[in-house]
């Protein structure tokens, strides 16, 4: 990589790595915890296990492929997946280099499948459009790159919806990705496909991207953890367009914040390629975790004083996993912005359709491919071309007030909090939800707009496990830091994690 000069050196990454696993997880091989399953291992567990070559690549690879196999028929998560003979040839590869005493990162020799939006240059890119089943792109992104030198083989894709747009993981190439906990509803989206292969064991840790929620709405929905980094802590690229591109970023999704705070160190840091990207390598965030939140003063903003319509239990669920914080040391209290929040959704969807239609304006323009791309594609693009100049400054200029509000909240609080959603999932057979409590949604996405705060606002937000509805399907909490606190915001989410009991319960697709 370009940049790989001015990064921490693998060895130091592989120090760090042992250390946190040691302090954070367990530290023990499937064989001496006895566990029957590698798949339930933490990441870092399994990175240990197989440095200390109790467990080799190969094995994990088969446990993998094995799980997949059992699985993925039933939630189409995984997509694009290689050939198992190729896959274990690369893991034996793996074995063999540490029996040389080579190794290549704390990934060395697991499996990772990128979600089908970031480039693979030996796997297909569809971003699960018809126009796209046979794309190779030239390079890797940034992302994969990264997770490829930390030493992860790439077994594949996960799913998500034709360009990332909407929150339901459904598409005309792959089809629709299920609920890990009841496969009648939806697993949410952008990143669906790895939130239910995370909580399905059929991946160790997994990758996503967030512009509406794509990392937090699915991790709540699935019972898992999906973080949404500072702007520009994870290089986003490389592209044609690298300097407008400001409300989606990348970002890691996990079984625990000890993993993804790992697989965030791996993700981190500059790249000359990527202008907008934050100075530094990562390694801060592979140092092990705080697992005491030290009196944190918490605003729940709830429903925004009744702005976002939420379905019955959405609060009452988030309330609860609140009460934990409370028991943790943490002060809660609720919180409303001084700011009218429908002049923030305008200007939401402003940028949002202004982005979206220059990004996609050579699909519109050619009548083939344009036959080819779902309605509401096509609604952000002609919506995006509609917009002035004037329209798009001062949809920038409310984002930037926004941004001014959020930092008088941070004058008194160290943490905001919003559910993830506004519902628990919804039938998968529904393009998306068109009303919530009575109240009618007047486009494809605006029943997710309890995300747009953090979006806007570029601060760190993490999604967390709230527990359990009165249907029993998952919901999420999202805890907003300081911009640029990635690691604090962190850092609650670990204290969280030790002390909730929300993901010993497993899917029942692992009974």
């Amino acid at each position: 990589m370009p940049e790989a000069s001015h990064r921490m050196d693998r060895r130091e990454m592989m120090k760090l790595t042992l250390a946190a696993s040691a302090l954070t997880t367990s530290g023990l091989s499937a064989r001496a915890s006895g566990l029957d399953d590698i798949t339930a291992l933490s990441a870092l567990d399994l990175s240990r296990a197989i440095h200390d070559r109790n467990i080799s690549c190969t094995e994990a690879m088969t446990a993998y492929l094995d799980r997949i196999d059992a699985v993925n028929p039933k939630i189409n998560a995984i997509v694009s997946l290689r050939p198992r003979e190729e896959l274990l040839a690369e893991a034996r590869q793996a074995d063999a280099e540490l029996a040389a005493g080579r190794s290549r990162g704390w990934l060395h020799g697991m499996p990772q499948a990128p979600k089908d939006l970031t480039a693979t240059s030996d796997i297909v890119t569809t971003m699960g459009y018809r126009g796209l089943v046979q794309n190779r792109p030239k390079i890797d992104s940034a992302l994969v790159q990264r997770t490829r030198a930390a030493g992860a083989i790439m077994i594949g894709k996960t799913n998500t919806p034709e360009f990332g747009l909407g929150s339901h993981t459904y598409n005309a190439v792959f089809g629709t990705t299920l609920n890990a906990w009841d496969q009648r509803f939806s697993a949410g989206g952008s990143s669906g496909g790895a939130a239910v292969a995370l909580a399905a064991h059929m991946l160790p840790v997994a990758d996503g991207s967030d512009m509406m929620g794509s990392l937090r709405n699915p991790a709540g929905w699935n019972n898992v953890y999906g973080f949404r980094p500072s702007m520009g802590r994870v290089p986003f690229g490389p592209g044609p367009e690298v300097f407008f591109q400001q409300l989606g970023y990348e970002g890691p999704m996990a079984r625990n914040v000890a993993d993804l705070a790992m697989l965030l160190a791996t993700e981190a840091g500059y790249d000359p390629r990527m202008p907008l990207s934050l100075a530094g390598d990562g390694s801060e965030f592979a140092m092990p975790l705080r697992s005491e939140p030290g009196g944190a003063r918490i605003g729940w903003l709830g429903d925004l004083d009744g702005y976002l319509p939420m379905q019955p239990g959405v609060l009452e669920t988030c309330e609860s996993a609140l009460k934990i914080f409370e028991d943790m040391g943490c002060h809660v209290e609720p919180v409303r912005p001084d700011f009218a929040l429908d002049r923030l959704w305008i200007a939401w969807v402003t940028l949002r359709s202004f982005l979206v239609s220059g990004g996609m304006a050579a699909l519109y323009d050619t009548p083939k491919s344009r036959d080819l791309l779902k309605p509401e594609a096509i609604w952000e693009i002609e919506t995006g071309r509609a917009l002035t100049s004037s329209q798009i400054f001062a949809a920038s200029v409310t984002r930037s007030a926004w941004h001014q509000e959020m930092l008088r909240l941070f004058d008194s609080y160290d943490y905001l909090a919003l559910p993830t959603a506004q519902i628990f999932p919804f039938d998968a057979a529904e393009a998306w939800p068109t009303e919530i409590a009575g109240r009618q949604m007047d486009s494809y996405h605006r029943w997710m707009e309890v995300v747009i705060p953090g979006s806007m606002a570029g601060v760190p937000v993490l999604a967390v496990p709230a527990g359990f509805g009165p249907e029993g399907m998952p919901m999420g909490l999202q805890l907003m830091g300081r911009p640029r606190a990635d690691r604090a915001v962190l850092e609650l989410g670990h204290a969280y994690d030790m002390a909730q009991g929300f993901t010993a319960r497993k899917s029942p697709l692992l009974a």
